[in-house]
């Protein structure tokens, strides 16, 4: 069986704490994974150097995430221990579905994100940075366009406490290592692979082993971690978020309530749009926080929210190596079984209906044997204040309300994305102006359509760099 180990200041580390990780269909177990307790972060962490990256320029680093890129891609890369067995591509597509539930295709489309943010890596610090010559952060001051600028880093040490739910989320941390800040990672208890595989990559391209962590570790570890680290990224649900939300130091990454909007002018066609609202819900399982868990129109609402049932009743539960398979499987069978119940106390209050349920004729939670599913749920809201109007879920999930168009800016909520298909130059605006949303489209663009170069939740250069006042003069002889 497979040992993940630790890496502690870059070298691998085997604790006599270990959990099992085990196949999400049949039981096997898939490896075992070293523990760090949280007084092992506590000392290692103020001993990382700081500097790791500093004798590199912006544009090596550069070079190094694009060679990156392609050894993640093609490379047969250690799991942690250059002394241990290798990983190849296919291998890392295997351990990653069979520990999470995913379905081998997502596997592969997430991967190809984490591909693509390391091959595209100067596009993406370029959005970052607005157009900061990049030898400014290398001297730490400079010139442009007539200005004297100069820039300094806060996050000495970057951290970052992952999920399992989607890979497609480390493509986010990555730049951190562009912009030359060491690494603490805490990754998703179902899944290390794919930042063990990203540092592994890093490190066969040419980054200092020493500039990048790896530590599985419980919760108390992870808020450890937090605590340690000058900057840091932290992803999870309300509950784990919350607790976070008055420190600078950490950009949340929470539930997204993303959304879809239909103002007046497309109301009426809305049926030229159901494939895009459809792909929105539905995209990568369902599991991300750019999928869309609510739809917003001004008309139609009820038609709309059959027509969506009626595309998505389809979707099956099927294994995850089978190439047609739509929704991940659940690693944690609890998880479904409270998601499920959550959603069906929800029903309990007038004014909301399960129209998928209603053309599947069967419930949305399914198990075979070992393995449990939750199929796409579209329902339909009389109110925008029922209380499942805007929720979130790790599956194909969304409420559909019918609201006035002049309403909508502010009866949608704090949204992560919200896709306005519309021409309403009034719509738009309010849209514009609202700070409740993060990530606004204009037009029949997919929720989960992203451009790499613009900020995501925050903007990671920002997070960890610092402009400072600053002239310069010649010392005279």
């Amino acid at each position: 069986m497979l040992h993940v180990p630790i890496l502690r200041l870059g070298r691998p580390y085997y604790s006599a704490d270990t959990i099992e990780l085990a196949h999400h269909a049949d039981g096997s177990l898939v490896a075992c994974v070293s523990q760090a307790n949280s007084g092992l972060l506590a000392r290692d962490i103020p001993r990382m150097d700081q500097t790791a990256l500093e004798r590199f320029s912006i544009r090596e680093l550069i070079d190094l995430c694009r060679r990156a890129a392609d050894l993640f891609l093609h490379g047969a890369l250690p799991l942690g221990d250059p002394a241990g067995p290798r990983q190849t591509f296919d291998d890392y597509v295997r351990q990653l579905s069979a520990t999470t539930g995913m379905p081998v295709s997502y596997c592969r489309a997430n991967a190809a994100k984490i591909h693509r943010v390391m091959d595209e890596i100067e596009p993406v610090l370029r959005g970052l940075l607005r157009g900061l010559d990049f030898s400014i952060l290398d001297r730490g001051w400079g010139e442009q366009d007539g200005r004297v600028l100069s820039f300094f880093r806060e996050g000495r040490i970057f951290g970052a406490v992952l999920p399992s739910n989607s890979p497609g989320v480390h493509s986010l941390w990555i730049p951190a290592v562009a912009l030359k800040a060491p690494i603490v990672l805490k990754p998703g208890r179902e899944e290390p692979w794919s930042p063990l595989r990203i540092i592994a990559a890093l490190a066969a391209a040419g980054a200092p082993r020493e500039a990048l962590g790896f530590y599985p570790t419980d919760h108390a570890g992870a808020a450890e971690l937090l605590r340690c680290v000058d900057r840091a990224m932290l992803f999870g649900d309300a509950s784990t978020t919350r607790a976070w939300a008055d420190d600078p130091r950490i950009e949340l990454h929470g539930p997204g309530y993303s959304k879809v909007v239909l103002g007046d002018d497309a109301a009426g066609h809305w049926e030229r749009h159901i494939e895009l609202i459809a792909s929105s819900i539905a995209a990568n399982g369902g599991r991300s926080c750019i999928n869309a868990s609510a739809v917003f129109t001004p008309r139609h609402g009820r038609a709309l929210a059959e027509a969506l049932a009626r595309r998505l009743a389809g979707v099956a539960a099927l294994p995850a190596d089978d190439p047609r398979a739509e929704i991940a499987a659940f690693a944690n069978p609890s998880v479904a079984e409270a998601i499920d119940a959550g959603i069906a106390a929800g029903l309990r209050e007038p004014g909301a209906v399960d129209l998928t349920e209603q053309v599947r004729g069967s419930p949305r939670l399914v198990r075979r044997g070992r393995v449990t599913w939750l199929l796409p749920t579209i329902i339909w809201c009389e109110r925008a204040d029922h209380p499942l109007a805007n929720r979130e879920f790790l599956f194909p999930y969304a409420a559909v309300v019918e609201c006035p168009a002049e309403e909508i800016p502010r009866r949608i909520g704090r949204s992560l994305v919200v896709s306005a298909i519309t021409g309403d130059e009034r719509l738009t605006r309010a849209l514009m102006a609202s700070a409740e949303v993060d990530r606004l489209n204009i037009g029949p663009i997919p929720t989960w359509q992203l451009s790499w170069d613009q900020p995501h939740e925050g903007n990671l250069f920002e997070h960890l760099y610092r402009q400072r006042a600053f002239q310069h003069a010649a010392v005279g002889a």
